[in-house]
């Protein structure tokens, strides 16, 4: 099998868990996230949030493919972005950091260490456009509505830090200088990922043969 991280754009929205595509918990306020429902307008506002994001900020996520089947995905975005930010009980999102509202692995890829690959995608990517620090609502009891938040555990495992507790929904951040001194760890996360992979030989080719001359 081969694996392979795609930034998410419209071309490939649609990659994501059914439940998650038509998700819009992040995307909009509640009242405005109930509307949608009722109106059975989920797909096209979660469309058309990632339309402007790309438009305006750049892409929002990372999704990643094992044996080109969609085996996780990660999303982040500025939290003037994100309205249910500001309705979160542990916001707000500092102003100096990029919000990541969502990763998941499917759980047949679960153990594979693509958690953390993709938590190194966002930190690589962010780096790259300047962004000083990555920050995340937690989710302190994972498993249970409304579903799509990290859960704590994760987040602290990778580097993030409670900067406002809370019995359900703390908020976490991670400087993102710091965070590249666990890049060692990915990068061996990843070793073991590709020492799973099967590579087929290719048989040798044919010798050519230059008829003898007497």
């Amino acid at each position: 099998m081969s694996w392979h991280a795609a930034p998410i754009t419209l071309d490939n929205l649609d990659d994501l868990p059914k439940r998650c595509r038509r998700c819009v918990f992040w995307e909009l306020s509640e009242s405005l996230g109930k509307q949608a429902v009722d109106f059975g307008s989920v797909e096209l506002e979660k469309e058309a949030w990632v339309s402007e994001l790309l438009l305006e900020w750049g892409s929002c996520g990372r999704i990643v493919h094992v044996g080109g089947a969609p085996a996780g995905y990660v999303m982040y975005a500025p939290p003037s972005a994100v309205p249910r930010a500001a309705e979160m009980p542990t916001g707000p999102v500092s102003a100096d950091a990029v919000l990541l509202t969502t990763m998941q692995v499917m759980p047949e890829f679960a153990g594979e260490g693509l958690g953390r690959m993709l938590a190194q995608a966002v930190v690589r990517d962010l780096t790259r456009r300047g962004v000083k620090a990555v920050e995340a609502f937690g989710d302190a009891r994972p498993g249970t509505e409304p579903g799509c938040l990290v859960p704590v555990d994760f987040l602290r495992s990778v580097g993030f830090k409670t900067v406002r507790p809370h019995p359900r929904w703390p908020r976490l951040r991670m400087e993102l200088r710091s965070a590249m001194t666990w890049k060692e760890d990915v990068e061996a996360a990843l070793e073991q990922l590709l020492g799973t992979i099967t590579i087929p030989l290719q048989a040798p080719a044919p010798v050519e043969r230059v008829p003898a001359r007497f």
